[in-house]
């Protein structure tokens, strides 16, 4: 189980990130879906993706793929943020075609079904396209090089935990 986990470290923690900007995007979108943005889903929906992408990037470029690299950071940056915003709009997608195309939207159905359309095409499967889409482009483009980046957090400083020294035992 140890060796599959460490074989999979990138996935892992490129989905933790995702989850955890996965819970942004609901409070985001829902908070805003409630209150001031009733009557614009679509706009809640992409504002709350792009206060998670923020989050994303961080977490993504520290954690998930902190030894990735083989870019300058702002080229780093450009690119995450480029292809962010492709699966911004992907994921809007789904969202779109339900209300705007199906018509999935009060008057046409009841509003618990409305939300439900919403939750399941916006949330779910928008998110679901996205991710995908993230996951291949940030490995081929964002962060093309595996090991680019010294593993530990600086020569003098701690090293990182879960990173075992291969010259230890």
């Amino acid at each position: 189980m140890r060796e599959l986990l460490g074989k999979h470290r990138e996935l892992i923690r490129f989905a933790v990130v995702g989850g955890l900007s996965f819970v942004i995007t609901l409070a985001v979108n829902y908070g805003l879906k409630f209150t001031v943005l009733r009557a614009q889903p679509l706009t809640a929906q992409i504002f709350a993706t792009l206060v998670a992408t923020i989050f994303s990037y961080v977490a993504t470029s520290e954690w998930s793929f902190r030894t990735r690299g083989g870019r300058e950071r702002r080229h780093e940056a450009a690119l995450f943020f480029l292809f962010s915003g492709i699966a911004l709009g992907l994921n809007a997608v789904p969202l779109a075609v339900s209300r705007y195309v199906l018509q999935l939207q009060v008057p046409h159905v009841t509003f618990a079904g409305q939300e439900i359309a919403d939750f399941v095409s916006g949330i779910v499967l928008g998110t679901l396209l996205g991710t995908a889409f993230r996951w291949w482009a940030f490995k081929k483009w964002v962060f093309p090089e595996e090991n680019a980046r010294p593993r530990g957090r600086s020569a003098d400083g701690p090293k990182d935990p879960d990173i075992h020294d291969s010259m230890a035992a």
